[in-house]
């Protein structure tokens, strides 16, 4: 398969919802299963929100690549907002600078296999996060 790259620019809610289907056909034409498309779909949907929410606009890049050793999907999602000044903290169930629930970064780590995140004030946010695609796609 041609190595897929696909950014969509995220600045109205209308983008998360065209982000999370690019990442439901990504997905699907990966192998991935429907539950496992479901939690993909669901993670960028979270990242997606949060630039909305706390930067403006900014873009969601879905690609194939490898980490950890193997083929993945991956899901990075970047803006230029005013970053998260302590991620350790972000990834807290229930902690959230804005009027969210606090469940957007850790409930997305948990639906992937794997999550980093590069950020600093007034330096914007990257979260990248991946799904290992299936051995037998």
């Amino acid at each position: 398969m041609a190595a897929e790259n696909v950014v969509i620019a995220v600045k109205v809610s209308n983008d998360i919802v065209t982000a999370r289907q690019a990442g439901l056909e990504l997905a699907s034409k990966l192998g991935f299963s429907l539950s496992d498309r479901t939690m993909i779909a669901t993670a960028i949907s979270e990242v997606a929100r949060n630039i909305t929410s706390y930067a403006g606009s900014g873009e969601v890049r879905l690609t194939v690549q490898d980490r950890e050793g193997r083929r993945s999907m991956v899901v990075q999602a970047q803006d230029q907002g005013p970053g998260i000044l302590d991620i350790e903290r972000a990834m807290v169930d229930g902690f959230s600078t804005g009027r969210g629930l606090g469940l957007g970064l850790p409930g997305a780590r948990r639906l992937m296999d794997g999550m980093l995140i590069t950020s600093g004030p007034g330096q914007g946010t990257l979260v990248e996060m991946w799904k290992w695609v299936p051995r037998d796609a």
